[in-house]
């Protein structure tokens, strides 16, 4: 449905998707890679190299989906669009799952990198780490609650912020500590070190350094050409993250080789491995320059940290209102708001789940790793049935429009089927039984989180009296067979009429119907009908014209726009539907009426009874139209 006042503006252009994408996936590496580290030792560049071969892969098949379905949801989208609802619910199921585990480890590292970096030892420390980072996931999502975030200038600096740290890292890295002997010697397995144990586990771990992906696709229905710009901004920020990533790596594991089979990036530094390699840099530079880098990496890392938090909870609120348009959650998840954007609901359950996640996971052995194994569940799962859904669209819908197509292609039974899906399933599908093989966090916690998930969803279907394999359209929905060629919508002056005017056209586009809407103005009975309107009202209705006109000519949509004079406001749309002969009423209802004794206001009460056309009222939920 198009709208004017609430919605998803398409306002993305390709450096702002290229910042965004770039800020999300790079930030990982702040966290994945004392977690990768601890196990992999010095095979860490291999495995962080291999994963984002995968990653790059998977990206291939996310770029196609959401080129041709470029809207909120992400892999949910895709898949609920190839098989049913109840699979696009699992794969959103699990994302939320990754969201949540996104959130909590940023949240968890922030005061580890504010506190190696600044010398504050007491934020290092349980409890205190848990406790900083459970305020800072309530301080973000308490702002979110009170205004609509609006991330693509900092996401931009962020970016450039996170591409310079990491880069200045590379550079002072290979200029002080790099040795290519102690690189190729890590290569080989470290004493102590087990192939299954060590190297097989930590590869669903490589996962986490490339996190981010599912909140860029989530941004398919802001993007301005998402068939263009998102795939080539995407494959570029990944390109360079792997790069950069990589590069981390051998810088880090040169610093910090493996002793005894364990590195100190593993350990010492899991939490704040980067402002541990600066200092690997002391005795190579003046300590006091060491001291200045050390402050600025882990307050650069704090900051990127906080970001990621922030525009997780936007990318988990963004996927909930696709799941909750669709019936797969209640409702109040999946509506939109003028204060928020999403759903304020959804805004808070997400915060205080990803609270409780953080103090569960606080009482766990290694809680870091815990979090990661987690992760690994959830992202494997939907990275899979996210390519298996291209596939599948390929084949069950091959005159789909797909502005990206991922390449190359082999031809199976007459359809071309994309390469980078059919080798990327299997290996993603692989590494997920790894990941229950050798996660203990993986076998429970996720398949635990699907079960609950799974009544949640029954619980929701049934309520709304649905079935759990039906395909649910959140658009309008009116009666086939029937011909509108005009529809009339009254702009009453305020945001309800706006709203409607956004309904009417979108409903006129998809009907190649006209537009006939109208600025109701009451006049009170000391003034004649036919005198000059006041100064105010006449600048308010001429503005509602030009609102309903533009919106019109921005949907190439016919739209006639005029002001009327009455007495009433119910009986002037009524006698206008008939003078015009409209065929349909498109009229909002403000939800302050259903709080009183009558659920329609007066006016919407008398057109339902006299119009001369069938009436399409669109009644809001509360909270709607609050101001900020």
């Amino acid at each position: 449905m198009a709208r004017k006042i609430r919605g998803f503006e398409r306002v993305l252009d390709a450096p702002a998707l290229f910042a965004i994408a770039y800020g999300e996936i790079g930030a990982s590496i702040y966290v994945a890679l004392g977690i990768v580290a601890g196990a992999a030792l010095g095979l860490t560049p291999i495995v962080l190299a291999a994963t984002g071969l995968v990653f790059l892969l998977v990206a291939l098949s996310y770029a196609e989906g959401t080129a041709a379905l470029p809207e909120t949801g992400g892999a949910a989208t895709f898949t609920r669009r190839a098989f049913n609802d109840l699979v696009g619910f699992v794969t959103g199921w699990a994302l939320f799952l990754d969201y949540l585990i996104v959130i909590s480890l940023s949240a968890l590292f922030l005061p580890h990198y504010v506190g190696a970096g600044l010398g504050i030892h007491t934020l290092r420390d349980s409890p205190w780490d848990t406790i900083v980072a459970i305020a800072a996931v309530a301080a973000i999502g308490g702002l979110r609650l009170v205004r609509r975030s609006r991330l693509y200038l900092p996401a931009l600096v962020v970016a450039l912020l996170d591409l310079a740290v990491q880069s200045l890292i590379v550079l002072l890295g290979f200029a002080l500590v790099f040795s290519p002997d102690v690189l190729t010697n890590g290569f080989s397995l470290a004493p102590g070190q087990d192939w299954l144990d060590d190297v097989v586990y930590a590869i669903p771990l490589g996962f986490v350094a490339y996190t981010g992906l599912e909140t860029v696709a989530n941004l398919a229905e802001e993007a301005r050409e998402p068939g263009r710009t998102l795939p080539r901004s995407l494959f570029g920020a990944i390109g360079l993250v792997v790069i950069l990533t990589v590069l981390v790596a051998v810088v880090g594991m040169t610093a910090f080789p493996a002793q005894g089979g364990s590195t100190e990036l593993g350990e010492r530094w899991l939490e704040a491995p980067l402002v541990g390699i600066v200092t690997a840099f002391d005795g190579h530079l003046p300590a006091a320059v060491v001291g200045a880098l050390r402050g600025a990496v882990g307050l650069s890392a704090a900051l990127i940290l906080v970001m990621a938090v922030t525009t997780s909870i936007s990318g988990c609120a963004r996927l909930a209102h696709s799941m909750g348009s669709h019936g797969m959650l209640p409702r109040e998840l999946g509506r939109l708001e003028r204060r928020t954007l999403v759903s304020r609901e959804a805004i808070a359950a997400i915060t205080v789940v990803a609270m409780l996640v953080l103090g569960v996971s606080s009482v766990v052995p290694d809680e870091a790793r815990f979090l990661a194994g987690t992760y690994s569940f959830g992202v494997l799962l939907a990275f899979t049935l996210a390519q298996l859904a291209v596939i599948r669209l390929r084949r069950r819908e091959p005159d789909l429009d797909r502005p990206f197509r991922a390449r190359p292609n082999v031809r199976v039974r007459g359809v071309d089927i994309p390469l980078p899906a059919l080798v990327g399933a299997p290996l993603t599908a692989a590494v997920f039984v790894i990941a229950l093989v050798t996660h203990e966090s993986a076998r429970y916690a996720g398949p635990a989180w699907i079960a609950i998930g799974l009544v949640i969803y029954v619980v929701t279907r049934t309520r709304a009296k649905l079935g759990v394999l039906a395909d649910v359209d959140p658009r309008i929905a009116l009666p086939t067979g029937i011909a509108y060629q005009r529809i009339l919508v009254p702009m009453k002056l305020g945001v309800i009429g706006e709203e409607m005017v956004a309904t009417a056209v979108a409903l006129a586009k998809e009907r190649g119907a006209r537009i006939e809407a109208i600025t109701v103005v009451q006049i009170p009975r000391e003034r004649a009908l036919d005198e000059p309107l006041p100064e105010d009202l006449a600048r308010a209705a001429a503005a509602s014209i030009a609102e309903a006109r533009a919106l019109g000519e921005d949907n190439e949509v016919e739209v006639q726009a005029d002001a009327v004079p009455a007495r009433s406001i119910g009986h002037a749309i009524v006698a206008e539907a008939a003078r015009r002969q409209a065929d349909l009423i498109v009229l909002g209802s403000s939800p302050r009426w259903r709080r009183q004794s009558r659920f329609f206001s007066p006016t919407v009460d008398y057109v339902l009874k006299n119009a001369p056309c069938e009436v399409l009222v669109v009644a809001f939920p509360d909270g709607v139209f609050e101001v900020a």
